[in-house]
């Protein structure tokens, strides 16, 4: 009788000791049958780390088509446990056909994983019952693994996992970064315990003082910040290409609460002009932080601080160059909240500026940073990781950009909004910022997380150097290109999308669980048509990859210097003119211990570690077709492209905009 021959390459992961010296067995399930149980056994070491190995698997009968490989790992000898990285396996049948079967995951003593390879399946598409039962069966184990538990009212739902090491296989956090994170915290507090920075309680004596935190932590952008954080136009700048570049607006017509006079500001506009006028010619830009009003401050020492819930104006001047022309620190005007002028002393106007960004810091950090990226991302994972088995299409397409979200946001709800987390450290505290961010959801619009329509909304399309704005939306299309061509190719009409119940339990999830089933949102609870996955799809990578990248990567440069941006300020806001110093702006600063913890917690958000992975680069192979595979390939080059050109520009450029170049984004939110 002729054998049948199946040949199978196994690939072992190259993470540190993804190897394994246990005994591997694989059996084979097609439509006429199955193979004997085989173990994977060649002359010398098997599955070495980042190693591939060829194996053969003999019938007396061909198989069929293939469903399932059963890959099972069990004790050699009397060898302690070690877990193994399987990345892949590729199958070629007896009639010639090749099968990849994806897994990247850590395998266990005594675990046994099936896999499913080829082409990627929707629900109503899969004919056999076993895979039918094996789908049914994936996702319930799925839905009993990632589940959902709330924040705190009103606040996005998180994973339910207490601690990293509930994380299923399917998320791995590598060590080799925490190891990298906790040498980099280890040598921060070995640093500022050698200048007996850490703990003191003493005051900075000058701003130059400042400039000696950190040895062996310089950035070109940061010791800019510190050498300019005093000018006006580096002040305005900062609204556009900061780490906080989503929230001034154009202003056509001035808030009633925040009556500006011609007159104020009339030395500060060009000669010839008005404050009417320029806001006519669309030059006049609003900051207005009327969201935080009313929060109740932290307590430093028995003692509230402040938070200033102010508003500044900003006009483009005949250079280009946006100025701040006036500031009013809290929403309702009266004789203890005057309107601040760039003509004021400079220790008046300074302090002024410092409050808002006070404000602005706060914000920041909390919603735009924190929640608008990494726990909306956390929702989009979590739905997605529940209501996809991992041979759907949508789950090859978006995995990727999850790979490291639960474990760094379990983390971060310890390390940021714990009790001795940086938020708990901010004028807000804790329950501040937790109100700030609920006070932000309930107003978040679906809009408002598509680049193109919140600069739209902004109002915010034709003013100039405005490089977020511009590489931004360049990254926008060139996903939205990609995230189209591989939808439409699974979902050829609007009734696939209907039909398809796994990619509508996914959205009903996002929208019941991210934005808490709020209709006033504009969020979908379901999809209608393929255009409507292609939006959505193409926010939900953007949102982890570019815009965690815009709020994320320029932390250290820009708030690492206190006198630009810090969460704590410790003296009131000034209620009169005339009546401060540089002295006063120096005792409004935290004192030193504070000021080096915080600087410390940026350099840790916005440093890069091991195992990264920038935009784009897939090193997982899960697409079996070749049709998706050159799809990533025209999204790479086009990546690449746009990445040759923003370095052509910032090459022109005083102060080069980077971190949008897309070779400095990382793939999913992994910090």
């Amino acid at each position: 009788m002729t054998m049948a021959e199946y040949k199978l390459e196994i690939t072992t992961g190259d993470l540190p000791y993804a190897g394994t010296s246990d005994y591997i067995y694989v059996t084979l399930v097609g439509t006429e049958g199955q193979s004997e149980r085989t173990l994977m056994d060649n002359y010398g070491f098997d599955f070495q780390t980042g190693a591939s190995g060829s194996y053969t698997v003999k019938t007396s009968f061909s198989l069929g088509k293939l469903l399932l490989v059963k890959v099972e790992k069990n004790q050699y000898l009397c060898l302690p446990e070690e877990k193994w990285y399987f990345s892949k396996m590729v199958v070629t049948t007896p009639e010639g056909d090749v099968i990849l079967y994806p897994c990247y995951r850590w395998i266990s003593r005594g675990e046994m994983v099936e896999l499913r390879g080829g082409r990627a399946m929707k629900a109503f598409e899969d004919d056999h019952p076993l895979l039918i039962d094996h789908r049914k069966k994936e996702l319930m184990l799925k839905k009993s693994l990632f589940q959902w538990t709330s924040m705190g009212e009103g606040l996005p739902h998180m994973n339910s996992f207490n601690d990293v090491s509930e994380i299923p296989a399917e998320m791995p956090f590598y060590d080799s970064r925490i190891a990298d994170f906790n040498y980099s915290r280890q040598k921060i507090g070995i640093e500022l315990k050698i200048k007996g920075l850490l703990g003191s309680t003493a005051y900075w004596e000058t701003i130059e003082d400042m400039k000696n935190i950190f040895w062996y932590k310089k950035t070109t952008m940061a010791e800019y910040v510190a050498d300019h954080w005093m000018e006006d136009d580096f002040y305005g700048y900062q609204f556009l290409n900061g780490v906080n570049p989503g929230v001034i607006k154009r202003c056509s017509e001035l808030p009633t609460n925040f009556p500006v006079t011609e007159e104020m500001v009339k030395p500060f506009l060009e000669v010839g002009s008005s404050l009417q006028k320029e806001m006519e010619k669309g030059n006049m830009f609003l900051y207005d932080q009327k969201k935080m009003d009313g929060i109740p401050p932290a307590a430093y020492n028995g003692e509230p601080l402040h938070v200033t819930a102010g508003l500044c104006l900003l006009n483009v001047n005949p250079e280009n160059k946006l100025m701040p022309i006036a500031i009013q620190l809290n929403q309702q005007p009266s004789e203890k909240n005057p309107i601040f002028l760039p003509s004021d002393t400079e220790s008046d106007w300074l302090l002024a500026k410092m409050f808002i960004k006070n404000a602005d810091c706060m914000d920041h950090e909390s919603v735009h940073h924190f929640m608008r990226t990494h726990f909306l991302t956390e929702v989009f994972a979590v739905a997605a990781l529940s209501s996809f088995p991992v041979i759907h299409p949508m789950y090859k397409l978006l995995l990727p950009h999850f790979r490291h979200t639960l474990h760094i946001n379990i983390r971060a709800r310890l390390s940021v909004l714990g009790p001795d987390g940086s938020l708990s450290k901010s004028s807000l505290g804790l329950d501040g910022v937790k109100e700030l961010m609920r006070r932000d959801l309930s107003e978040m619009t679906y809009s408002s997380l598509c680049l193109p329509e919140n600069i739209a909304a902004r109002g915010l399309e034709s003013i100039p150097n405005f490089y977020y704005r511009d590489d931004g939306l360049k990254l926008w299309n060139i996903i939205q290109s990609f995230v189209k061509a591989v939808v439409e190719h699974y979902y050829p009409s609007d009734c696939e999308v209907q039909r398809d119940t796994e990619l509508q339990d996914w959205i009903s999830e996002v929208f019941t669980h991210g934005f808490l089933g709020n209709k006033a949102s504009g969020f979908p609870a379901a999809f209608h048509t393929v255009e409507e996955v292609v939006k959505f799809t193409t926010m939900v990578i953007f949102t982890p990859t570019v815009q965690h990248a815009a709020v994320n990567s320029g932390q250290y440069d820009y708030n690492s210097w206190a006198p630009n941006s810090t969460l704590r300020l410790h003296k009131p806001p000034p209620t009169t003119k005339g009546q401060s110093s540089m002295k006063t702006v120096l005792e409004t600063l935290p004192n030193v211990g504070d000021t080096v913890i915080l600087a410390g917690i940026m350099w840790l958000l916005s440093d890069r570690y091991s195992n990264y992975i920038p935009l784009g680069t897939y090193p997982e192979e899960r697409f079996d077709e070749p049709e998706p595979k050159q799809m990533k390939k025209e999204f790479q080059a086009a990546l690449s492209c746009l990445s040759e050109a923003i370095t052509t520009r910032n090459s022109h450029l005083e102060l080069p905009y980077t971190y949008l170049d897309p070779a400095e984004i990382e793939n999913s939110v992994s910090i």
